[in-house]
């Protein structure tokens, strides 16, 4: 059993009137972790502690922030067992998934550590005589960082690493179903030496999470908002956030199509969409949600598809063999049967898998998707691929195209000039050619359009995000004045 309290100001201290709440594991369902409930009041002295960091750490050098988050991404590898440990508890994701996250994180914070010194301006050529004028970045101020639990040590870091490297300070506002694992991240951060409210961690029960939100972007010290998870949240922060004039970074939900054209390498095909739609239970904003594939090689690629995901075994994450481990919860598993059920009654046909028991879904292909189906639309977030033939390429697009969402996708196609065309007619913030929808590198800018979200994490894109440009000039002699 993990028993937290909130990180702020460098401290660990008990929510307000010593409030908790319980996470239990999804497999088990014992309980695993025993959290602080932040208030409204413990919010507010997260913001306060990081205001009043800000002064010293915004003006600390390059040096200084890259030492610290190369320290902080050492320190993350050294506890790469407790992480493991805490993340399969929580969220019922496998350990390979669980070391995969810390892999990645540590790599985000190598890439924070080296945009430090990418930090720049320009010289902006100016009408006034002998004015030197410059637009230069700076740190914005306190940023929170509102994580999910999918995969919850990248995303956390993700959520406070270039903030870090930017020069701001932080509050990690972690995830109710898993906040042992997101504070791990704040330990290792303050162990790094980014503490005395450089960075700060809240956890809080389900039912106080609006307000608690609402408190810390309304807080003035508070400058930036970046939020990772669903659509329907994303859009309470974006409009919680407008009020109060705060740019808000938001990555939402997805709905990944896959085009398999009728040159494709149907095998490598295959490869890609059974990782893309079924690593980590599909439970990953870039999961490949839709195949979309050329009818004249359809049965074919089905056939193989079925066959391979009929080879997944899930169940108890940390048992043997088991590639899939479990939903993050039985609600998870009722949506996903609801999808089901209205897609065979409306002539879908079940090639792999089927309903989930509790937690425990296999993995699912359901062929011959149409537009009367929920499945066509709505985010299943589970492992379930909805197959979807069409009638050639100008159709494939089209059906890729038809879709509120428009974060990640991928085109197969031996030739790859008609795979870069065909890409380049898809409306994503990410798309990959012979290759799945499912990828993520820190230098990478990531993000998506539409319902999607907006904004960009990763690499320069992320300095961007997390900073102000101002124009600065200095006079270098006399100046004309018409007064």
């Amino acid at each position: 059993m993990n028993t937290l309290d909130l990180l702020i100001g460098g401290q660990s201290r008990p929510a307000h009137e010593s409030a908790t709440f319980e996470r239990a594991n999804p497999f088990t369902g014992q309980a695993t972790t025993t959290a602080a409930a932040a208030s409204v009041a413990d919010a507010n002295a997260a913001a306060d502690a990081a205001g009043k960091a800000f002064e010293a750490w915004s003006q600390s050098g390059p040096g200084e922030r890259r030492m610290k988050l190369l320290k902080a991404a050492e320190l993350m590898e050294v506890r790469q067992a407790e992480f493991v440990e805490r993340m399969v508890d929580e969220t019922g994701a496998t350990p390979a998934w669980a070391g995969f996250n810390v892999m990645v994180a540590a790599g985000m914070l190598r890439e924070a550590a080296s945009l430090t010194t990418q930090i720049q301006g320009d010289v902006i050529p100016s009408n006034v005589p002998d004015n030197l004028a410059m637009g230069v970045r700076v740190p914005c101020g306190v940023v929170v960082g509102i994580a999910p639990w999918n995969a919850p040590i990248i995303l956390g870091t993700r959520a406070v690493a270039t903030p870090l490297a930017c020069g701001n300070t932080v509050i990690l506002k972690a995830s109710e179903q898993c906040p042992a694992t997101h504070h791990l991240i704040g330990e290792v951060l303050v162990e790094a030496g980014l503490g005395e409210g450089v960075v700060n961690v809240i956890t809080n029960a389900p039912a106080d999470a609006p307000e608690v939100v609402e408190a810390l972007i309304a807080h003035p010290q508070v400058a930036r908002i970046n939020f990772t998870g669903s659509t329907a949240v994303g859009r309470i922060i974006a409009e919680k956030a407008a009020r109060h004039l705060k740019p808000v970074l938001l990555e939402l939900g997805g709905k990944a199509p896959f085009l398999v054209l009728d040159d494709a390498d149907l095998d490598a095909a295959v490869d890609a969409a059974i990782f893309g739609a079924f690593f980590n239970q599909g439970q990953i904003c870039m999961s490949t949600e839709r195949l979309i594939v050329d009818a004249s090689v359809a049965d074919a690629f089905v056939d193989k598809l079925a066959a391979r995901a009929a080879a997944l075994k899930a169940g108890d994450p940390r048992g043997e063999g088991n590639a899939l481990g479990t939903l993050i919860g039985a609600e998870a598993g009722e949506k996903l049967n609801a999808l089901l059920d209205d897609a065979e009654s409306h002539g879908a046909r079940l090639a792999s898998g089927g309903k989930a028991e509790g937690v425990v879904m296999p993995a699912t292909v359901v062929d011959g998707v149409t537009p009367q189906m929920r499945l066509y639309s709505e985010e299943s977030f589970g492992p379930v691929v909805a197959v979807m033939r069409v009638e050639g390429e100008e159709e494939a697009v089209r059906v890729a195209n038809d879709s509120e969402y428009g974060l990640s996708a991928a085109v197969f196609s031996r030739d790859t000039a008609r795979g870069i065309k065909v890409a380049g007619k898809i409306r994503s913030g990410i798309c990959h050619i012979n290759a799945p929808t499912v990828h993520d590198e820190p230098q990478m800018p990531f993000g998506g359009t539409r319902s999607s979200g907006y904004g960009r994490f990763g690499g320069k894109a992320g300095i961007e995000a997390f900073t102000e440009l101002r124009w600065i000039t200095v006079q270098l002699g006399p100046r004309h004045y018409p007064i």
